[in-house]
C-alpha cells in the first residue's frame, strides 16, 4: 500500500498526468516489489511563484516525491534503485530537456506498522490476518 506523494510548479506541469502516475506506479511496482492494486499517487500543483531553491525563484523544472512505505519492508539498495529509477522517470516526464534541478527531491519514509492502515486496518494487524490465514491452510 505505497503511497506517492509528488509535487511539482504549476508552470512545469506534465503534460499527462496519468502518464506520470503510471511511470511511478511502475517504479514503485519494478523497485520496491509493491503491489500495483494498492499503489495510490496524488499529485499537487505547486504555484510556480511559491517555489524557491536558495532563497531565488526556481528556474528549472522542479519536483519533489515522497513514497510512504511500512518500515522494514525493503532492503536499502532497494530504496537507492526506487530513488535513481524515480528521479529519472521525473527528469524524463518534468525536465522538458533542461533536466530537472538538482534540488529536486525523492525521500522515502518509512512508517511503523501499527501507524498507518489500508481497508480500515494497521499494517500489523493485516499482516496478523495474513499470517493466522496462511497457518490455517497449512493444516
Amino acid at each position: 500500500m505505497p503511497t506517492l506523494i509528488l509535487k511539482i510548479a504549476s508552470s512545469q506541469i506534465a503534460a499527462n498526468h496519468a502518464s506520470l502516475a503510471e511511470a511511478l506506479t511502475e517504479v514503485t511496482v519494478n523497485e520496491l516489489g509493491k503491489r500495483r492494486e494498492v499503489t495510490a499517487v496524488l499529485m499537487e500543483e505547486i504555484p510556480a511563484a511559491h517555489w524557491f531553491i536558495g532563497a531565488q525563484a526556481a528556474a528549472q523544472p522542479t519536483a519533489w516525491l515522497e513514497i510512504s512505505i511500512t518500515a522494514g519492508t525493503n532492503s536499502a539498495q532497494q530504496k537507492e534503485a526506487f530513488m535513481d529509477a524515480a528521479w529519472r522517470a521525473l527528469d524524463r516526464r518534468l525536465g522538458a530537456g533542461v533536466g530537472l534541478h538538482p534540488a529536486s527531491y525523492v525521500i522515502v519514509r518509512e512508517l511503523p506498522a501499527q501507524d498507518w492502515g489500508y481497508g480500515g486496518l494497521t499494517q500489523k494487524a493485516r499482516l496478523a490476518r495474513r499470517n493466522d490465514l496462511r497457518q490455517v491452510q497449512a493444516k
